[in-house]
């Protein structure tokens, strides 16, 4: 499953990335998280890593995350990993030309290769719903973001 969104926010890159990398607060600001438990103290940088549980498909899931890259304000890569599917998300901030804001812009991708042979079977049977809930996820934390970024540069 791949997918690539993109989204305006009326705030400077540095604000879009202050709330980006903001992990302690992630469950505050982004209305699908509810808890965060952080595992390595510390400024967010590649090795970072923390537990985020969500709702999905109407139960909790909590999942490790792992900054694999980050170059401020402008990109950062977090990755999982779950019962063989490996999870990537690339996060981007581009300033507009204009100045009057930024582009956010998340890909997400979902591989099965080391996943038990069942799993790789219900991902391909349950493909189409998965993705489609997966995009209203991503969808909604684009929009929290957003808000905070734009609330945040007041």
């Amino acid at each position: 499953m791949q997918l690539d969104l993109s989204r305006h926010v009326a705030a400077d890159p540095d604000s879009v990335w202050a709330v980006l990398t903001d992990i302690p607060a992630a469950h505050e600001t982004l209305s699908g998280v509810l808890a965060v438990e952080i595992l390595t103290p510390g400024p967010y940088q590649p090795g970072f890593r923390w537990k985020e549980t969500r709702k999905m498909f109407g139960m909790k899931a909590r999942e490790e995350m792992m900054v694999q890259a980050a170059e401020p304000p402008h990109s950062t890569t977090i990755v999982a990993e779950s019962g063989g599917t490996e999870y990537k998300t690339v996060f981007t901030v581009t300033p507009d030309a204009d100045g009057s804001g930024s582009t956010l812009r998340m890909r997400f991708g979902a591989e099965t290769a080391h996943a038990p042979a069942i799993s790789r079977v219900v991902m391909a049977l349950m493909g189409g719903v998965a993705e489609k809930s997966t995009r209203k996820t991503m969808e909604q934390d684009l929009a929290d973001i957003a808000a905070e970024a734009e609330r945040r540069a007041g």
